[in-house]
């Protein structure tokens, strides 16, 4: 049986439309995709909605399945009810909780095809991909390292197709020369949550501030470990060094002030705040996990230390504050390699492919 003439109806579910990377992405793939082929959706289990207006100003309908605020037994509940009438042609879950609910319903209510999508370093573990990924077509990840995790655990490699993260780089272009930053600022935006280990990036600080102490540390984000990074910061010797703000639509106020970009993750996929750092011509030092070393070549566009020591990241952080001309050269470079390598538009085709495939596949049997 062939492929129907209308565009494919692809639904992304989501937990939410939160400020994050995921939500993100997902948003720049759906105002992208191409009409002609590819209906997208968002569906929501839960109600937060810091990116709706984005998502509706791209034409994107949304489904909120929900009015709580976070994920319950109602949510999934009102998840099981809408796939019980209204099918997609292709369910594409995104992050943990709608990769478990979503696969396991997709299958017992016989939907034709869904994509599991691991994205971030702990996915496959917070997903049971041990137990689930047997529920989908294909797997979607956004980093060799996850792909190689899921063969390990038995996926056939035909199945998982790793696509980095796209970055828009007019978007993110680095700023005019009369808005460069002024002050030695390291810019943390990341979400306040276990993964990210803000505590290492604290610890770390206060090495740099001994040999910088004009430096000031800014960390920007919002998430279930917001109290506890403000606690910390507030108990650091270099408190007064030390800025909190919550996360924002449009990161690049905060990026253009930016001599630096610090990420301390103990676990990742490939981070979309580097890519758009590095985007706009910043260098960056970071943790070597996950797909960090895919992105950040050290040495050339930026430096990488062992996750949890503190005191190399401190030293990385003070070192790049002290060369202002090796932070031009490490920052040009990051721009040519997200232009060769991170583009939206070659993200954005990729998944096309995927999607056709999946489909294909699924309209064939």
């Amino acid at each position: 049986m062939g492929r129907p003439s209308r565009p494919a109806r692809v639904v992304m579910l989501l937990q939410d439309l939160a400020f994050g990377g995921t939500q993100r992405q997902a948003l720049e793939l759906g105002a992208r995709l191409d009409r002609a082929r590819f209906a997208p959706e968002f569906w929501m289990l839960t109600a937060v909605r810091d990116f709706a207006p984005h998502a509706q100003a791209a034409g994107i309908p949304l489904t909120w399945l929900s009015p709580a605020t976070e994920v319950g037994a109602a949510p999934v509940a009102s998840l099981w009810k809408k796939l019980a009438h209204d099918r997609p042609d292709l369910l594409v879950p995104l992050t943990a909780v709608p990769n478990i609910w979503g696969r396991v319903f997709g299958r017992l209510r016989g939907l034709p095809a869904v994509i599991g999508t691991c994205r971030g370093g702990g996915a496959v573990k917070r997903q049971h991909e041990r137990l689930l990924k047997g529920l989908v077509r294909h797997h979607i990840v956004n980093a060799a390292s996850l792909k190689d995790a899921l063969v390990r655990l038995g996926r056939p490699e035909s199945a998982v197709t790793c696509i980095a993260n796209g970055v828009d780089t007019a978007y993110f272009a680095p700023p005019p020369e009369e808005l460069r930053p002024v002050r030695e600022v390291i810019l943390c935006p990341a979400r306040f949550c276990e993964d990210k280990d803000h505590e290492t990036l604290i610890q770390a600080f206060a090495f740099t501030a001994a040999k910088r102490p004009r430096a000031e540390l800014w960390l920007v984000g919002d998430g279930p470990l917001r109290t506890r990074v403000r606690t910390l910061a507030a108990r650091s010797p270099v408190r007064g060094l030390i800025r909190t703000y919550p996360a924002a639509p449009d990161p690049r106020p905060f990026f253009q002030q930016a001599s630096v970009v610090a990420l301390s993750s103990v676990r990742e996929g490939l981070p979309n705040v580097l890519l758009e750092a590095m985007s706009m011509g910043i260098p960056v030092a970071a943790t070597a996990v996950g797909g960090i070393p895919d992105l950040v070549e050290p040495g050339r566009t930026g430096l990488l230390s062992p996750p949890g020591d503190a005191r190399a990241l401190g030293e990385n952080l003070a070192a790049l504050l002290a060369d202002e001309a090796l932070r031009r050269d490490f920052g040009d470079a990051a721009r040519q390699r997200v232009l060769g390598h991170f583009s939206m538009e070659r993200m954005v085709r990729r998944h096309e492919d995927v999607f056709e495939k999946v489909l294909s596949e699924a309209a064939g049997q």
